[in-house]
């Protein structure tokens, strides 16, 4: 009976160490991935995340076409770690929907807000406020 405690007490130690060790990478792959949202944000004039398959992001994209402007768009469903980008979203703007556009670091939000930005004069401003 000795041996068997024994092995279960060994049993239950790898197996924290491994819950440990595999948290420790969650926080790192958390960081990165803060790390990437933030560089996209911070490195275009225009960022926007997307989903290639969301027609509110296809309006979004028409919108900034016949603007000729070209935001830098991050398409998550075409990537491993976009449930995890849109996660960072959550934590910065308080919404998890596509798309989330930003201009010149400031968040605009969506489609609808992006339309209306358009419509008040506030995405030229922030066009040109580079």
């Amino acid at each position: 009976m000795r041996g068997f405690h024994l092995t279960l007490v060994l049993a239950v130690i790898t197996l924290t160490r491994l819950s440990l060790r595999d948290g420790l990478n969650g926080v790192q792959a958390s960081t990165s991935t803060s790390a990437f949202v933030q560089n996209v944000i911070y490195s275009n004039k225009i960022a926007m995340f997307s989903k290639s398959y969301c027609p509110f992001c296809l309006r979004a994209k028409r919108i900034f076409s016949e603007l000729q402007e070209q935001p830098f768009v991050v398409e998550l469903d075409l990537r491993d770690d976009g449930f995890q980008i849109q996660s960072v979203l959550l934590d910065l703007t308080g919404k998890r929907t596509v798309p989330q556009i930003f201009v010149n670091g400031k968040h605009i939000g969506g489609s609808d807000d992006l339309k209306a930005a358009v419509a008040s004069g506030q995405l030229q401003k922030l066009l040109s406020s580079n």
